[in-house]
């Protein structure tokens, strides 16, 4: 009888943190930037400079923790996690290990087969390490140090995940706390948030843990899913031939879909970690965990509950635009304009998702306004222009901001209004038309809608839809 195996996989995700400034410095942490030029004595690791920790790293981890029903250490501390590496300047990092600021929490995640509770073990602070370039035309590698020093939360879960559809979930449940709370944007393509996968199998109904190894290198979902079944299926052959799985570090190349052995894996002991002399312990009191839970904002859940209760919102609607917290920004302030909240819940998941998948971006990239949102469905409403015209306007909202009311006006796009000349033209196209008159006569109800389109077309697309088949209709009737 053939062995049937499980998956078992825990999590490391890393996030970058949204300071301005560096972790342990006031060297800034904006994105791109010429290589070393947002750097100092601090985080290039020069002899003799000290680290001054940034408040509002302690903040964000502290307001991410209990976001994800963590318990909070009180009397929290950092640790040197010594290791060489290039990029890596002191040849040790600043991390925590024997007091974490955050442990023993979980968040509840959908599945196929209802919820689930993803623990995690702890949260915890340190500094990025910087970046290397391999330079293959020069035969050489080059090191960036902008990113060393910027503030990363460590958010390490308990081995609860069987499957790559629950892996996924617990990213995007992640992913969306931490972006309602505007502590990071989550960026996988920027490196803003990063996913390593510890994966091991065993026989299924057994209760030890297999040989687990490591996957680094994956940078958006759809890769962490990939990564996860060519993982599993790899020691799933290793078993079958009875062969062992090597503890290891392994990197995923997601256009070969396949993994390479990049390292043995390390232990805690490995890199000799001890208290880091240069920064105190972390005092927090429960005033200060106070005032951070009051800032916490409302969170997916509880503002689907309020658009079905509040705006009349389908469920599906309300699923939808509460799965960025942009897009669900941008649906508040255009109602709070004065829009009907369905009409602009339409505009942002027909128009406003197809224009994102056409672009290849996501709601998180839109730039457009709420005000010029709102304009343009007032003057849909007020049938100033038609829906064709409306589309129109849109796209050009959606990419450039453009004011409608403006952009209207300067391509002649309102509706005509004319009901003579409007009238003429219909006369002039059912002249030049007898024969769908006759099928119209005839009961081709059908023949209609080739002479609404004439008009429409000779109009150059600016009458109003309505007033033309009501016109059209009249006109053919009298014929």
């Amino acid at each position: 009888m053939a062995k049937t195996y499980e998956t078992v996989i825990g999590l490391e995700v890393h996030v970058e943190l949204a300071t301005q400034t560096k972790i342990f410095c006031s060297c800034s942490t904006a994105f791109g930037g010429a290589p070393n030029t947002h750097t100092c004595p601090v985080c290039t690791g020069m002899p003799g400079s000290l680290p001054v920790l940034n408040r509002k790293v302690v903040e964000y981890a502290m307001a991410v923790g209990m976001a994800t029903n963590c318990e909070i250490t009180r009397y929290s501390k950092f640790d040197r996690k010594n290791y060489f590496y290039p990029d890596n300047p002191q040849n040790y990092q600043i991390s925590q290990l024997y007091a974490p600021i955050c442990r023993n929490g979980f968040v509840e995640i959908e599945t196929k087969t209802g919820k689930k509770q993803i623990r995690i073990h702890e949260i915890h602070m340190e500094e990025d390490a910087g970046k290397l370039i391999h330079d293959e035309w020069e035969n050489c590698s080059l090191v960036d140090f902008n990113r060393s020093g910027v503030p990363l939360i460590e958010i390490v879960s308990e081995p609860d995940m069987r499957s790559a559809e629950e892996v996924v979930a617990y990213l995007e449940k992640l992913r969306l706390i931490i972006q309602y709370l505007g502590a990071s944007d989550c960026k996988l393509q920027e490196g803003s948030m990063r996913a390593d996968v510890n994966l091991s199998v065993r026989e299924m109904g057994t209760e030890t843990f297999g040989t687990r190894t490591e996957m680094k290198n994956l940078n958006s979902f759809k890769a962490i899913a990939r990564a996860i079944e060519g993982e599993k299926n790899r020691q799933i052959e290793l078993l079958e031939e009875g062969k062992p799985v090597i503890q290891e570090t392994r990197r995923w190349d997601d256009n070969k879909e396949y993994s390479y052995a990049m390292r043995s894996k390390e232990d805690a002991q490995d890199y000799r970690y001890f208290p880091d002399p240069d920064l105190v312990p972390i005092l927090i009191s429960e005033e200060w965990m106070a005032q951070v839970k009051a800032r916490e904002p409302e969170f997916k859940d509880a503002k689907m509950a309020r658009y079905q209760a509040e705006f009349d919102l389908p469920r599906y609607d309300a699923d939808l635009l509460t799965d960025s917290k942009k897009m669900a920004d941008l649906f508040e302030e255009t109602v709070a304009l004065g829009a009907p909240p369905k009409k602009v819940s339409n505009w942002l998941m027909v128009e406003t998702m197809r224009l994102l998948k056409e672009s290849e971006q996501e709601p998180d990239d839109l730039s457009f306004s709420a005000a010029h949102l709102a304009a343009l469905i007032a003057m849909t409403d007020a049938r100033e222009i038609n829906s064709t015209v409306a589309k129109e306007v849109f796209e050009q909202i959606f990419r450039e901001d453009a004011d409608p009311v403006e952009y209207v006006e300067k391509h002649g796009l309102k509706t005509v209004r004319d009901e003579g000349s409007l009238r003429s033209t219909i006369e002039a196209i059912i002249a030049a038309n007898p024969q769908s008159v006759a099928d119209y006569k005839s009961g081709k109800k059908k023949a209609m809608g080739f002479i609404v389109g004439q008009t429409m077309k000779a109009m150059k697309g600016k009458a109003d839809p309505a007033a033309v088949n009501q016109m059209v209709r009249e006109a053919m009737e009298k014929q």
